[in-house]
């Protein structure tokens, strides 16, 4: 949904939209509070931001074109294996800042980010849309501070959004 507000120097559009910044990783890992909760090898992390207008076909949408991504290389060196080709993992975590909007002032605005018993349920959503494809999911601990380091594989990082 786009919804267009007018700012003093002009037009600003506003997308409304479930978000994933997805990174090949060789490795990934989420801790809390120095606890481990889980890890992959080869695959795809993937931040999650869920917006307030998203419901469940943002997820299913989200999720089907995530592990289709042909990001993996083939035998010829070209992007052109998907995360179900390969037999990749993936790493979901929450990520509500991914909907935080800088364009005014110096703090971000997170008013449209999902409430927190919303975003969960479609974040577990999207995590079990994954898993019915055949794809090995693992996840952070969410609404929580979360340690989470990756070894990037390429660097490869993409934007993929639901609308």
């Amino acid at each position: 949904m786009k919804v267009l507000i007018k700012y003093l120097n002009g037009p600003y559009i506003k997308n409304r939209t479930m978000r994933a910044v997805i990174q090949r990783v060789k490795q990934s890992s989420v801790f809390v509070n120095d606890l481990f909760v889980s890890e992959i090898k080869n695959g795809l992390l993937v931040l999650l931001g869920i917006a307030k207008d998203d419901e469940t076909g943002d997820a299913n949408y989200l999720a089907e074109k995530i592990i289709h991504l042909r990001i993996f290389e083939d035998e010829n060196g070209k992007m052109n294996r998907s995360l179900l080709d390969t037999g990749g993992e993936m790493l979901v975590v929450s990520q509500f800042t991914l909907l935080g909007n800088c364009s005014k002032g110096r703090r971000p605005s997170f008013i449209d980010a999902a409430e927190p018993k919303k975003a969960n349920r479609l974040y577990e959503k999207f995590s079990d849309i994954a898993k019915q494809k055949g794809i090995t999911v693992k996840t952070g601990k969410f609404q929580t501070m979360m340690d989470v380091s990756l070894i990037n594989d390429g660097p490869v990082t993409l934007v993929v959004e639901s609308r």
